[in-house]
Order: structure tokens, then sequence, then C-alpha cells
């Protein structure tokens, strides 16, 4: 197994990797089986990232999966997120997120004072208290670049250029590399465990880039060897199996494989193929345990029309099916392809070999049965076997609980 994991020389960084090992990874095959077909990650992402896990949070084109807060001049130019002028607030990202490591890259004039949130409401009241502001900020500030606000300075020197900024956030564990050097090293006896990612327009002209996040906490939902922690429903016509390979394979439907435990908010992540063209598939969530896939349901679905991949079929991979259709089909059929799909209350979001292809709000009255209205409730996650045609394989399932704020 691949553990994927920063490295310092300090003692309490050390003892925050040991507990990152209990931090699964996925399992990797050959890079070669592998191909970002989304040409906006270009720099973006490596195939290497996406293998690890990681995920883009900015495509390098579009604010997609982010919302202002305030009123800002923010656009997109050259591959940036560029602001200069409005009032003082936040762009966010619609997911939150609990335990992770961001990677991004930001450049401004010496003067700039802006920054980047972390684990914070849309609308901050207090960096020392309800989220954590990691200081873009001149050497006379009181927390200059490098600082979270309000709890710890540090003191490293102001360069022009791009800079890079590196967070591990694990529990009440925040380490900051700037430029691959360690400036920060932070223990929150009462942290806050969840929140969006938001960058700041205070004073002066700033531009972010490369944003990308690696979800940590996750634990093998599978095990490669056999079905357990999962549910069989021998009645139904799909055939689930482990290969020898330790892939999960299901052919024939209709049919479903069921966890034996519920999530209600989570980070899972897979990888996925297809061994046929224009095969349908899903991955079923916050399911009424025991029915018949009645859950949300992120499909899997690889073909477009026209030879326009913004034209799924049937919704389109890592759509919210009969919800949201995805934005762009990434993935191929007859390669294998990474899914991550985030479900935070009434907020769900799915990416596909890194790239983010649904952002979708469920609005509808509160519901225990996700087919008439929202679900927030704990459920099993199902596979499914969608019919006679269903010749599918998963492996590397992992699955991470978000905890509560």
């Amino acid at each position: 197994m691949r553990y994927h994991a920063f490295s310092s020389s300090s003692s309490s960084t050390n003892t925050m990797l040991g507990a990152c090992l209990f931090t699964a990874a996925l399992l990797v095959g050959p890079i070669e089986e592998r191909q970002i077909v989304a040409a906006e990650l270009e720099g973006i992402l490596t195939d290497q990232e996406v293998i690890e896990g990681w995920i883009a949070l900015f495509d390098g084109k579009t604010t997609f999966g982010w919302q202002p807060a305030v009123q800002c001049d923010w656009t997109v130019r050259d591959g940036a997120i560029v602001v200069t002028d409005g009032a003082v607030g936040l762009l966010n990202t619609t997911t939150q997120f609990g335990d992770y490591i961001l990677r991004l890259e930001f450049r401004s004039p010496e003067a700039t004072n802006s920054g980047i949130f972390l684990r914070t409401p849309e609308i901050p009241k207090n960096p020392a208290a309800d989220c954590y502001e990691l200081n873009i900020a001149p050497a006379d500030n009181p927390f200059p670049t490098g600082s979270f606000v309000g709890r710890e300075k540090a003191t490293p020197a102001y360069r022009g250029g791009w800079r890079q900024y590196e967070v591990t956030a694990l529990g009440d564990h925040f380490v900051v590399k700037l430029d691959g050097e360690t400036v920060l090293d932070y223990h929150d006896p009462q942290p806050v465990k969840r929140g969006l990612i938001g960058l700041q327009h205070n004073s002066g002209p700033v531009e972010f880039r490369r944003i990308r996040l690696k979800p940590l906490g996750l634990q093998s939902a599978f095990n490669g060897r056999d079905l357990t922690g999962w549910k069989a429903y021998p009645e139904m016509p799909s055939k689930f199996e482990v290969q020898e390979n330790g892939e999960l394979h299901v052919q024939n439907g209709r049919g479903q494989l069921e966890t034996i435990r519920q999530y209600g908010d989570f980070v899972l992540q897979l990888q996925c193929i297809t061994h046929a063209d224009q095969l349908n598939s899903g991955v079923f969530f916050r399911c009424i345990p025991g029915e018949q896939m009645n859950g949300y349901e992120c499909q899997i679905h690889n073909g477009f029309k026209d030879g326009d991949r913004t034209q799924p079929v049937d919704t389109g991979t890592g759509g919210i099916f009969r919800r949201q259709p995805a934005r762009k089909v990434v993935a191929d059929d007859q390669k294998w392809f990474s899914l991550t799909l985030i479900a935070d209350g009434a907020h769900m979001a799915a990416w596909v070999d890194g790239y983010q292809v649904s952002d979708w709000t469920d609005t509808r009255t509160a519901d225990p049965n996700p087919r008439r209205g929202l679900r927030v409730e704990p459920g099993t996650i199902m596979l499914q076997g969608h019919d006679p045609t269903t010749d599918i394989s998963f492996r590397n399932i992992f699955i991470g609980e978000i905890p509560p704020r």
C-alpha cells in the first residue's frame, strides 16, 4: 500500500506523520493505465497526483465550485484566479472539507494583505476562533505571510513572484510549508474540524493558481479479498465477485452490493473501469438500507453526444442522476478512472480524474426518502449492476466521514 504523507524533521510533525499512516491512500495501478482526458487540468494536476487521490479545486479556466461571499472583481486570467478591488471578504469553495493536504500558488505585491481561510464559514467572524486564516501580508503586519492570524506568527522573508503554500490539516494539527520550508507547526486545543476553503480579498491585488487538495482520513472499504463489510443480494441478477487480482467485478443486472456501515457526510474515492462502451452503473449513497437502490446516485456512464464531452449521455460519470448532469465527460470507457464523491449536508460534488464535474445542492424539503426530498441522515453506499450488459470493475475503494464542525 502506498501512503502519501508529508515529511519534516520536527518531532511533532513526525507524530503527525505517524497518524497519517492510518490515513489510507489509493492503491494504484500502473501509471500508463491512466489518461487525463480533461485538458483543463494540464499544469494543475499531474498523472501521479490523480493516482494518489488529489483533486483540483480550480480548473484553471472557470470558478466552477466557488462562490463569492462579497462583491469583488474576481476573474480568471492566464490560469489564475485574480482579484484587485471590491469589499473585504472571501471567494469560497462550495464544498466543505475536514482533513486534507492543500497545495496552491499565490502571487502578490509586497504591500498586499490577503490570505487563505481554512475550515471557514462563508463569512467568518473571528479568525482566531471560527476558522484558520493563513495570511499573505507584509513583514510589518502583526501576522505576516506564513502566519495563522490571531493564533501563531511566522517570520519568513518576502520574495516576489509565484510562491507555494502546502498545508496539512489533520484534526487539531496544522503544518504549513512555504516554498517547501516548514514555517508553522500549530496545535489547536479546540479545533474547528470542517469548513470551506476561502481566498481573501482585503487590500491590494493577489492571484491564486494550481489549487489542489488531497483528502486525508480515508479508510479502506474493500479489502480486495472478499466481500467483508458488504451485503450481497444473490436473489438479484447481478453477480459481484472478487477476482484474483483484487478487483471487484460486477456482471449482469439489475442488482446491488451494499455496505453494512452507514454514512452521512463523507468523502469517497475509488477507481473504476468499464469493460465495454456505453455501459451504465452508479454509486448510490445515503440509501435506505435493504431497499433497491433508494438513495442519491452518482452516475457512471462515459457516453457523450455528437463528439462533444460537454453533452453527456444519461447524466454522465460524476453527475448526480436526475438532479445535475456532469458538466463534462472526463473518463473513457475501457480505461481506469478515479472518482471522488463528497456529500456534505445538502451539498454534493464529484470529481472524475481530479476534475470537478458536479456541484449540486438539494433544496427540496427534508424527507427520509431521498427519492422524495432532501435526506441528510446516514445511509448505506451501493454499487450498481444496471442491466444484463453490465461488465464493470472497481478497486481501491476508500471512504472517510467528515467530522462535525
